[in-house]
């Protein structure tokens, strides 16, 4: 029986690298990989998934208004879809995602961040969490050592942003994971105030 899978973590916590691994479990056994990225995340190229370590693979770019299960409908002798960035699906795209697992009997993995800079839950990350059958955090951890949980926006000297719009691309030069009370503690230092 196949199950929608929602793997999410923080920036920097190999989410990509580990959506890379799984199509190359899967291919490794023989098994066709539909690997799929929302057109939005253009920082590798329009097609192209890569991870922070350097493992990279050609995916198809898919945009807002495609239709998920209209387009793996049309395809033959896929086993499998690995969605990566999938916090900027739409919540009608991951409803799609769970049509395929649901009347197709395929397995769907997505990977993505749960929350952006300011810790609102992304549109498709909303929606994976309320129709996935499972959910699995990957951890990172903050500078001093707890988990990180937040997606700390950082301008080009290193300071936390705490306003503008909620997607803005970018790597290690844009965002860093911290615990959610290293970043309240860095955030209110900025402000000349004490936590």
């Amino acid at each position: 029986m196949a199950k929608l899978y929602f793997k999410y973590g923080a920036m920097g916590s190999s989410k990509t690298a580990n959506a890379l691994i799984t199509k190359f479990n899967y291919e490794e056994r023989g098994m066709k990989v539909w690997l799929i990225k929302p057109a939005l995340d253009t920082r590798d190229g329009v097609s192209a998934v890569r991870s922070r370590i350097g493992l990279s693979a050609e995916a198809d770019a898919i945009a807002p208004e495609t239709d998920l299960y209209e387009a793996f409908a049309r395809m033959e002798g896929c086993h499998v879809i690995i969605a990566d960035e999938c916090q900027f699906f739409t919540a009608a795209q991951i409803d799609q995602l769970r049509k395929i697992v649901d009347t197709m009997d395929v397995p769907v993995l997505c990977f993505g961040l749960r929350t952006d800079f300011l810790t609102h839950l992304f549109e498709g990350s909303r929606r994976l969490f309320e129709v996935a059958d499972s959910i699995t955090e990957i951890k990172t951890i903050c500078t001093c050592g707890k988990k990180a949980i937040v997606n700390a926006r950082i301008d080009e000297n290193g300071k936390i942003v705490t306003e503008g719009g909620q997607i803005l691309l970018g790597g290690n030069d844009s965002y860093v994971a911290m615990c959610h009370s290293c970043w309240k503690t860095a955030i209110a230092k900025q402000n000349g105030s004490e936590r």
